[in-house]
């Protein structure tokens, strides 16, 4: 599945969700302004997107919650390597209570892929981070060594955004 993401004022975005009721376009924001995501084949969305392809996903996308998202950048001999520790993860996320969704985005214009979950609300990702099911899951990889793992086209980081309901 193709994923499409762009930036813009909240207002702008819900504009454009407005305009597009038919696409489940979703709206959040943060601090620094708004994010309009859209899961589909309707490339006449945005002027200017990010694309990705779904390497992986976990449940629906709702239009209310919190959203997590894990920039990291990685080199194209990594792709596979990083590719394939999260198909084959533990999947330790799905059983923690407020947790929605799943997603896993390849990019296709940069080298920047994108971990994407949706919780119910912030104290259900501080929850996760904080619990056993956390650590068991990253307890095998480099996200927990000094050094960056050997995908690494540097560093990553991550955003942070509530859904904006739709108008």
């Amino acid at each position: 599945m193709k994923v499409m993401m762009t930036n813009g004022t909240v207002d702008f975005l819900q504009k454009l969700q407005q305009k597009h009721p038919e696409a489940n376009m979703l709206v959040m924001e943060n601090a620094n302004g708004g994010l309009a995501y859209y899961e589909g084949n309707n490339d006449d969305l945005f002027e200017e997107e990010r694309v990705y392809e779904t390497v992986d996903q976990v449940g629906e996308l709702k239009p209310d919650g919190y959203v997590v998202m894990n920039n990291i950048p990685v080199t194209d001999e990594g792709r596979p390597i990083f590719e394939d520790r999260f198909k084959n993860r533990k999947g330790n996320i799905e059983g923690m209570p407020g947790f929605t969704a799943l997603r896993i985005l390849r990019p296709l214009q940069s080298s920047t892929y994108v971990v994407l979950t949706q919780w119910e609300d912030a104290n259900s990702f501080q929850n996760w981070k904080s619990s056993q099911a956390f650590e068991q899951a990253h307890q095998n990889t480099d996200a927990h060594k000094r050094d960056r793992p050997s995908f690494s086209a540097g560093p990553a980081y991550v955003t942070q955004y509530n859904l904006v309901k739709p108008h």
